[in-house]
């Protein structure tokens, strides 16, 4: 089945009791049993319930993976994961990576004596240095956020395995279209469903998607034992949301495309951090690995002030100034102050996260539209 056809039917099928073509909204806390451990399947809705069911299904589908798992965020479902690990685990985690992530990582589980290592991947080989007996996951993001780095999964999932280490792969900024990282032999597949999958702005979300049996049924533990589930609404937006995410997606690569060449050649910007320019240091895995180059992009400006970069922001009216990104309509960011503002100030910069670099989340508006609101900002 292809891609434009899994998001539409994968995993799903018309309601049984009346024919209703969309999965409904089981908007219920509790299931009739006949009799004590007679049920139909479902017996609480922290446990399970019908639209989210649904919805895990057409996950795993759109991932090539076996089960699906979602959230109540993404960063509930980052924090499943990290309760697989026990005190004395070591984990090494890519340096550029969203805010959130790096906070539960430094203010919540280092405090449970777990140790991270922040690291450049773009040199996969780098990762090998830092790995001990103590390590038992490596967490890749790619593309990075906000920086755009590609990280080789192919080379992350070699050493994971030369190693017997939990590989881990954040595909938020790529989403299922673009790339699948189970199919080059990831463990678990993390997505902050709020953005792309979702796609409209709507929910808060977050999955998991994996092929392991026992370690499906570790996080399924975890995750009815906690209780960060996600509620059969939210459900029930995604899966309408997920039925145009390869229309989408396909408006999102041609705007983004469009907009990173014009920011590429406008005078009063220093630098474009996009993986679909040949220029990118690691283009060629991109183009490996991704059959796309996705609707995600930062740039600096030529003076490097954070006055100028505060200008361009606040004079924007299609771009909206808005955490988040992969809705459909486009938001511009300062990661600084907005999404990075967790990671100290020294920290940030080393990844290039600087005072002055800016984040677009292009939508699917026009983008003659999207370039003029962008032209007059930066005059």
């Amino acid at each position: 089945m292809k891609f434009g056809t899994k998001v539409i039917h994968a995993g799903l099928s018309p309601d049984p009791s009346t024919g209703a073509i969309m999965t409904p909204i089981f908007q219920t806390s509790t299931y009739v049993q006949a009799a004590p451990g007679n049920h139909k399947g479902y017996e609480y809705s922290r446990t399970q319930n019908p639209t989210r069911t649904a919805l895990q299904n057409n996950l795993a589908a759109l991932e090539n993976g076996k089960f699906g798992l979602v959230f109540s965020s993404g960063m509930g479902a980052t924090d499943a994961v990290m309760k697989l690990l026990k005190p004395g685990d070591e984990v090494i985690s890519t340096n550029d990576l969203y805010g959130g992530t790096y906070r539960i990582f430094t203010k919540i589980y280092a405090d449970f004596g777990i140790k991270f290592h922040f690291i450049h991947m773009e040199n996969i080989n780098d990762i090998e240095n830092f790995v001990n007996a103590n390590t038992k996951m490596i967490w890749v993001e790619t593309p990075t956020n906000p920086m755009l780095n590609i990280i080789d999964i192919a080379g992350a999932v070699s050493i994971a395995k030369k190693h017997q280490l939990t590989l881990v792969v954040d595909n938020t900024f790529a989403s299922p279209y673009l790339q699948n990282p189970l199919d080059m032999g990831a463990d678990i597949v993390l997505h902050s469903v709020t953005k792309y999958i979702g796609g409209h702005s709507d929910v808060v979300m977050g999955a998991l998607v994996l092929n392991d049996e026992a370690m499906a049924a570790r996080l399924g533990f975890i995750q009815n034992s906690c209780g960060a589930v996600a509620g059969p609404q939210d459900c029930f937006l995604v899966l309408r949301g997920i039925k145009t995410l390869h229309l989408r997606m396909q408006r999102h690569c041609e705007n983004g495309r469009k907009i990173a060449e014009f920011l590429a050649k406008h005078p009063k910007v220093k630098k474009v951090y996009w993986p679909g320019f040949e220029t990118h240091p690691n283009h060629l895995i991109a183009k490996k690995q991704m059959r796309d180059f996705g609707g995600m992009m930062s740039f600096t400006l030529k003076d490097d002030s954070i006055e100028s970069a505060m200008k361009v922001l606040s004079h924007t009216h299609l771009f909206s100034l808005a955490e988040s990104l992969g809705g459909v309509e486009s938001l511009i960011g300062h990661p600084a102050t907005m999404t990075h503002a967790s990671i100290p100030k020294e920290e940030r910069e080393k990844s290039g996260v600087t005072d002055s670099l800016i984040r677009l989340s292009v939508g699917v508006e026009d983008v003659d539209d999207l370039i003029e609101d962008l032209n007059n900002a930066l005059a």
